[in-house]
């Protein structure tokens, strides 16, 4: 082989290299300011066939730069692929330390469990068990947002937050004027709640107000102090009454989130 067949051989795989280096910064680009992508997803984003999609996330996993969420079929950066830059985010570290809690308490709880993180006025799932839950009647429920004022893991948030991001909240979903939420901005109603809410330690619903068939309990995950999401079990009302389950889960529930958060400070 001449030399200027080696030259041409050694820039083809040079290039063939450097634009597998571009297209897999590129994905880790684009999971990192979604928080979460499907494969496909990503794919159709970016313009990359899916096949070689799937070939560069493997080796971004082989690699520790993501993880496969262990509730769905979605991808989120890592610690090491979040302390490279400034985004790193906390919330990839509750997910991944939550998704083999929720497999381990599965079993213990039955009913559904659902991790959410505050966002725009909304408490949203980011992983859960109903999936793998027998009394589920829902499925589907990753990325679901829960009103705040509505629910009880909203209101377990807006309890632990300072108090000027919880103004800041309320200010929001008041511009919002969603009318389903008119009577809970009520002052007395509410001061009353979130005084509650700290006193008892965690959140609940058990009225009509939001998904009237189910209630549910939600405790915060004080992540260095601060309230970093929110873990929550949701049943059928027929079945148990708030006294209940408080009294049956709500030890386990808050086990769970200091489970939750020791694993995400230390991952």
């Amino acid at each position: 082989m001449s030399g200027d067949e080696d030259r041409t051989e050694t820039d083809s795989s040079r290039d063939g290299g450097v634009r597998a280096l571009i297209r897999g910064l590129s994905i880790l680009r684009h999971v990192n300011s979604e928080g979460e992508a499907k494969p496909g997803e990503i794919a159709a984003a970016l313009g990359i066939p899916r096949p070689t999609v799937y070939r560069l996330l493997q080796t971004l996993e082989e690699e520790g730069y993501i993880a496969l969420s262990a509730s769905n079929s979605r991808v989120r950066v890592t610690r090491l692929a979040s302390s490279l830059g400034d985004g790193y985010a906390t919330t990839s570290r509750l997910c991944q330390a939550t998704g083999p809690l929720f497999a381990e308490y599965a079993p213990k709880i039955v009913w559904p469990c659902d991790l959410t993180i505050y966002e725009n006025a909304a408490m949203v799932i980011q992983e859960t068990t109903h999936g793998r839950s027998p009394l589920s009647i829902d499925r589907g429920m990753i990325g679901y947002r829960l009103p705040m004022l509505r629910s009880s893991a909203g209101r377990a948030y807006l309890s632990f937050c300072p108090q000027i991001e919880r103004e800041i909240i309320l200010q929001h979903i008041s511009r919002l004027n969603d009318a389903e939420d008119s009577a809970f901005l009520e002052p007395v109603w509410l001061q009353s709640v979130l005084a509650e809410t700290r006193a008892n330690g965690y959140g609940s619903r058990d009225s009509i107000e939001f998904r009237p068939q189910t209630a549910s309990l939600a405790v915060p995950v004080m992540v260095s102090g601060c309230v970093a999401a929110c873990v929550s079990i949701i049943w059928i009302r027929s079945a148990l009454t708030l006294n209940e389950a408080t009294s049956r889960y709500l030890p386990t529930l808050q086990e769970l989130a200091a489970r939750i958060a020791g694993s995400a400070t230390h991952s």
